[in-house]
């Protein structure tokens, strides 16, 4: 949960820098997200291995490239989504409740049976 607030805050704090100036911010933008993704492909020779923190940074800041830009990115659009429906799945999980009706204790159960047998005339 704090790493999804965490989450939204960056996003929203990048939304506000790229407002006021759109078309300067969006290559700025660009331009970090590009470094961070040589950053990245510099720590391994092999495929790269995305840190969560990594992923975060990643999401949050290609929302704001334009879909043209979105293209180049290290990772696919479709692995963006993913990403975001496990961190909906993450943030949506709890305890699933029960179907039916709850089950009853065992000295309840003989109570109304013995009930039941003691009194026919009751219904």
């Amino acid at each position: 949960m704090l790493l999804s607030f965490i989450y939204l805050a960056f996003v929203s704090l990048l939304k506000l820098l790229v407002r006021s100036h759109r078309s300067v911010q969006v290559k700025d933008i660009e331009l970090i997200v590009l470094r961070h993704q040589l950053e990245v492909l510099r720590r391994q020779v092999e495929r790269p291995t995305l840190r969560s923190t990594d992923r975060a940074f990643l999401a949050a800041a290609s929302r704001l490239l334009p879909p043209a830009s979105r293209h180049g990115l290290l990772v696919t659009p479709q692995t963006l989504l993913r990403w975001h429906r496990a961190l909906v799945r993450r943030r949506w999980t709890y305890a699933r409740a029960r179907q039916g009706r709850p089950s009853i204790d065992a000295e309840k159960r003989e109570l109304v049976l013995r009930l039941a047998r003691e009194n026919p005339r009751w219904g």
